[in-house]
């Protein structure tokens, strides 16, 4: 499977190694990734990837192959299949995960909003992080938060309703990459009231982390999804 998804991207270059595929349960939900020993690819999937058919699965391989060797990127048949399955995971995910806080800001921002027609996420707490700040999965239709946000309800709300546009608007493939804060998300992020001050607020708290610790901290003042 992985030298035929291999062949489709890649038509004029020789396959010369060995693969093998692993299935664990260390990775969260239809997680996956891929590495190059010599000649050995080895690729280890989440177990609920055992059951998927073929076709959806070569496109999760191709994805892996082109973050992998790179190269002239084009996007094929099974990753368009793949693409359309990770977009419309949420629809069959198990809501799980709640919090009093969490749920009170979401009732918030998908009435103000969404006119009340957003699905409920999975909605988790993270760790007290000045680097991620929030993060939408697509895998298990969840939102994490960071925690420096449990008494700041303004931002609160702003950082849930910018993961909560990521469930709304997926992503777009293309050439062969994913493409999340297009043109149209930014836009919609404007909406949000007083979106230009919610910014700042993130840029000061982001610069107070920075401040509160000796750890070298990369040029990008902070990181969601």
């Amino acid at each position: 499977m992985i030298e035929e998804s291999f062949k489709a991207l890649y038509p004029n270059r020789e396959f010369n190694y060995r693969t093998s595929i692993k299935y664990s349960g260390q990775f969260s939900a239809y997680n996956a990734n891929i590495r190059q020993m010599g000649n050995h690819l080895e690729l280890r999937l989440s177990r609920e990837w055992e059951d998927i058919g073929d076709e959806i699965k070569k496109g999760l391989i191709q994805n892996l192959l082109v973050k992998l060797f790179g190269g002239k990127q084009k996007t094929t048949l099974n990753i368009e299949l793949y693409t359309s399955f990770i977009k419309n995971l949420a629809k069959y995910t198990p809501k799980i995960h709640s919090d009093p806080i969490l749920d009170e800001s979401f009732d918030r921002v998908n009435v103000k909003y969404f006119d009340s027609g957003m699905e409920k996420p999975n909605l988790k707490w993270g760790t007290a992080s000045y680097r991620q700040l929030g993060l939408y999965n697509y895998h298990d239709d969840s939102i994490t938060i960071s925690t420096l946000f449990t008494e700041q309800q303004d931002v609160l709300d702003y950082i849930l309703y910018h993961e909560l546009l990521h469930k709304q608007e997926k992503f777009n493939h293309k050439n062969g990459r994913s493409h999340h804060h297009t043109p149209r998300f930014r836009e919609l992020e404007k909406l949000f009231e007083n979106q230009a001050e919610m910014e700042k607020k993130l840029s000061r708290i982001a610069a107070s982390g920075r401040r509160s610790t000796t750890i070298k901290r990369p040029k990008k003042r902070f990181t969601w999804w």
